[in-house]
């Protein structure tokens, strides 16, 4: 069985942020801010390029098995990736409150954190914390 590539390493958050823009990097520590007080987790490195936050198991239908983070960001050229389930569509949640933002099956994408809501936001991780809780 293949061995999940994104896991927490001791690469510094600070050494990763320094490669972006100061506003990238401001909006970055928002973020950190946020999901930090909403875990209760601090931010470590998944990878290279992905921040996390706290750490539950998960395992398939299929027998494969991990760790992932609860909440989690990565900066992208084009937009901020916010990962916050594996299945954003079994949160009930309306979208709209978000404020502008693409999505795809575990992934929310914001321009710049200016283009979305941040309470509502908030209230979205804390209903993925919650359900991720109700399955283990």
């Amino acid at each position: 069985m293949a061995t999940n590539k994104t896991v927490p390493t001791d690469l510094p958050v600070s050494e990763y942020l320094e490669a972006f823009p100061s506003q990238k990097q401001e909006e970055a520590n928002q973020l950190i801010g946020i999901m930090e007080k909403l875990t209760g987790a601090q931010a470590i490195m998944w990878g290279t390029s992905i921040i996390g936050f706290g750490q539950y198991p998960y395992r398939y239908a299929s027998g494969r098995s991990g760790d992932w983070f609860y909440c989690g960001f990565a900066l992208r050229k084009r937009a901020i990736s916010l990962y916050i389930s594996c299945d954003l569509k079994s949160i009930p949640f309306d979208w709209k409150r978000l404020g502008t933002h693409e999505k795809s099956v575990g992934c929310v994408y914001v321009k710049k954190l200016s283009d979305i809501h941040l309470e509502a936001l908030e209230e979205l991780i804390k209903k993925a914390m919650l359900q991720l809780d109700s399955k283990n």
